[in-house]
């Protein structure tokens, strides 16, 4: 008996080195290019490799060797991560997010164009550093919804020494809350939905305005200029569509005048940034006008007509959204269970192969960044994450998380964060 339970303990030992162990060596650490040999690569749009190679360099991936040899050894220069045994996949993309930064909501006007998130950014706070151990590498960093219109994000990375390190784009996208928590309890404008749309419409139609002045002038410089609004400014590229809007929407009613106010009449690239209830049953019409949903937080709803719980990523994947994904609208539920998020959406019946695109190609698609981010593919940004197995097991863990080619965490340095 008692040699039983030590040859018990000896393989547990085991196991742990085996899953401690460091994935490179010691002066790798500051290393600028990488080879990295997996396991499983799921390079999202272009299948998985088993046993294959990434070469990262500058930032970016080089290559992607498919069948290396047995006796394959790294080009000269290049630091070689072990990760046999493991599932290497693109760093996940989170476009509902609040974590970057403190101060997002100011409730005195209802709407708020002249309002960014990117003064506002906090690198290396504690919340990006958990949503790193999550796998999370980007993030859409937006005001709140205490207004209608909480002003423009960020889309940044998170990680990175400085601002100037983390962001891609600014602005990200202007955030507008349709309904729900900005309706106002004192009696002022925007107190009813009516009175919210009214708002809405208003700003939108006089940033629409100042934008077609602007570009009047700029195609015939004889005319008079106009005089240059700060307030009104970000909705130029709003209106040239250089970044969407991204509508904390839900419930049918909701979805509806998102539908009608900002695609049909303003003509913006929108995404449905909550989507929850039983917004899906909208599915067919969000398709037919090409918009993107990111649902979330909420992943199924109780059903009262046919008694049962219904999986609402995939409601939306059967209506006709098949490049339907997920957020956390983090810090409500944490950035790091993005993945959990996504695995809920796998337990009430979408694919997991949709599952795992949602939160990385597809949500990279919705902000037009899918040249850069969301697959594994050379050229692209070398966010990369190296999970135990299967990212949508909730069993499994990341084990080390490269942003921008850099190590941003790496659990045989340190500690588990999450």
């Amino acid at each position: 008996m008692q040699m039983n339970r030590s040859w018990k303990v000896s393989i547990l030992l085991l196991a742990v080195s085996f899953l401690a162990r460091p994935l490179y060596c010691e002066d790798g650490a500051a290393a600028q290019r990488w080879a990295i040999r997996g396991g499983k690569i799921v390079t999202v749009t272009k299948g998985a490799i088993e046993g294959g190679v990434l070469l990262v360099s500058g930032g970016r991936i080089e290559k992607i060797i498919a069948a290396p040899a047995s006796d394959w050894k790294p080009p000269e220069g290049y630091q070689l991560i072990d990760a046999s045994g493991r599932w290497i996949v693109p760093g996940f993309v989170e476009l509902h997010s609040h974590i970057a930064g403190g101060d997002l909501n100011d409730m005195v006007y209802s709407v708020n164009p002249g309002f960014r998130t990117l003064d506002n950014v906090m690198p290396r706070n504690a919340l990006l550093k958990r949503a790193q151990a999550g796998g999370v590498t980007t993030a859409l960093f937006i005001p709140g919804s205490g207004t209608n219109m909480g002003g423009f994000g960020t889309l940044l990375k998170t990680a990175g020494k400085d601002l100037s390190e983390m962001l891609i784009r600014f602005p990200g996208a202007l955030k507008i809350a349709q309904g729900g928590n900005p309706e106002r309890r004192g009696g002022d404008l925007g107190y009813s939905r009516i009175g919210m749309n009214w708002l809405i419409r208003n700003a939108l139609k006089e940033g629409q305005l100042y934008t077609e002045a602007w570009d009047a002038w700029e195609a015939d410089k004889t005319k008079k200029k106009p005089v240059k609004n700060p307030r009104l400014e970000m909705f130029r590229g709003l209106f040239h569509k250089e970044y969407p809007v991204v509508v904390h929407t839900q419930g049918y009613h909701l979805i509806l005048s998102t539908l009608r106010i900002l695609h049909d009449e303003m003509g913006l690239w929108v995404v449905i940034d909550h989507g929850t209830f039983d917004g899906f049953e909208l599915a067919p019409e969000v398709a037919k006008r090409g918009i993107q949903v990111m649902n979330g937080p909420r992943e199924f709803r109780w059903d009262n007509r046919r008694g049962g719980f219904r999986g609402l990523a995939y409601e939306w994947y059967r209506g006709g959204i098949k490049t339907v994904g997920v957020n956390t609208d983090a810090p409500v539920v944490p950035a790091e269970e993005l993945i959990h998020q996504a695995s809920m959406a796998v337990r009430l019946g979408l694919k997991e192969d949709v599952a795992l695109a949602g939160i990385t190609i597809h949500a990279a698609r919705a902000l037009g960044m899918e040249k850069r981010i969301g697959s594994l593919e050379a050229g692209k940004d070398a966010d990369i994450v190296i999970w135990t197995g299967d990212p949508l097991d909730p069993r499994q863990s990341v084990v080390l998380t490269m942003v921008n080619g850099k190590i941003a965490y790496d659990t045989s340095k340190e500690p588990q964060r999450f």
